[in-house]
């Protein structure tokens, strides 16, 4: 599974319903380069986390010839669209704040079973096959690091390494995608007994014993570190919300607290890719970042499928919410994660490929 014997990581963002779809565009892409089926691993976090939820549900189903899945629109592209097409999160938020004991997340979590994985636990995910390792990303409230659902695992490097809990993979998508305070905290409880490794804290037992989550983009809005020193190809499909500018930012001693929540992300994860960028100038890193903002003339070098225009440029203002979306917009965010994808692979991580010669989406070509 490579190119040039070489390993492939493929990180999806948080973004909510706008993510899931850039990133499927993103998957559209690498499918047809016939890249998606020697992938080694793959991590995501919040909206990603749906999309990937969805394709490793399905993977055991997906027809791969040579790296390329002719079936990928029939198994993964249409279940991802049809769940778009739905309004989730109002319903989960408001009876989060009606039915006591259970919180917006479980009943998050509920949804994403009863619609998408049913009774399915992250451990029956395929580890064979060609399958890649999954990573879906939380955040540990408790100990302020990145919280890991994989096939073979949950891990924290706190907590250390169970591999023996079972997870639903409804709840891992949820955790992930859990952001505060609407959605977080999803609650796991697990038997401390079942991990292994972790700190010498004197309170470790409690905390493995009842975990608290959040959106894994609290801490990692990219899911970069199980990626990094672990292939030796990072791609990133990065459709996070670009921080704004507020006049007027709220100056209530609570309400201002959402508000340096935000700026606080916001900075990490711009260190993040500061970080990531340069280590790909230098050659220190192989691989390719693109994003929502990207725009095609940063490749004018190269032959691309779509020019920078005023669609383009509106869909990074897209709200990152789980809120039905038109497939007027579907198809552009589709489309655009595609055409990013395409001249990436060829201008930033130097495949000889041929660019895109059809869109996922023709109705709503850019």
């Amino acid at each position: 599974m490579a190119i040039d014997g070489k390993t492939i990581g493929l990180a999806l963002s948080g973004g909510g319903y706008r993510a899931t779809l850039f990133g499927l565009g993103s998957l559209w892409r690498l499918n047809d380069a016939g890249l998606l089926g020697k992938l080694d691993r793959i991590t995501s976090v919040s909206g990603g986390s749906i999309l990937m939820g969805i394709l490793a549900h399905r993977w055991k189903s997906l027809s791969f010839d040579d790296g390329r899945a002719a079936n990928f629109d029939e198994v993964v592209a249409q279940p991802v669209k049809d769940f778009c097409a739905q309004t989730i999160d109002i319903g989960a938020g408001l009876a989060g704040l009606l039915v006591p004991f259970k919180t917006a997340g479980d009943f998050l979590a509920d949804r994403y079973s009863k619609d998408l994985f049913g009774d399915t636990a992250v451990s029956d995910l395929p580890t064979n096959g060609g399958a890649p390792k999954f990573t879906f990303y939380a955040t540990n409230m408790q100990t302020g690091r990145s919280f890991r659902f994989r096939q073979d695992m949950i891990a924290d490097y706190i907590l250390g390494v169970s591999r023996s809990t079972r997870i639903p993979l409804a709840v891992a998508v949820a955790a992930s995608s859990a952001f505060p305070p609407i959605f977080s905290p999803i609650v796991l409880k697990t038997d401390p007994a079942s991990w292994t490794d972790g700190s010498d804290l004197p309170n470790l037992t409690e905390l493995r014993e009842r975990i608290v989550l959040a959106d894994g983009g609290v801490y990692d809005n990219m899911g970069l570190e199980a990626l990094v020193g672990n292939v030796d190809i990072v791609l990133v499909s990065d459709a996070g919300a670009p921080f704004g500018v507020e006049v007027k930012p709220a100056e209530d001693h609570v309400l201002q607290l959402g508000r340096v929540r935000d700026i606080l992300i916001d900075q990490t994860r711009a260190l993040r890719k500061r970080w990531l960028i340069t280590e790909f100038e230098s050659g220190r890193l192989r691989g390719a970042y693109w994003g929502i903002g990207t725009r095609m003339a940063a490749y004018a070098s190269v032959q691309r499928m779509a020019s920078d225009s005023p669609v383009s440029d509106s869909l990074d203002k897209v709200p990152t919410r789980l809120k039905s979306f038109e497939p007027k917009l579907q198809g552009h965010l589709i489309n655009w994660g595609y055409a990013l994808t395409d001249v990436s692979l060829r201008a930033r991580l130097g495949l000889q490929i041929p660019t895109g010669s059809h869109w996922p989406e023709p109705l709503w070509a850019l």
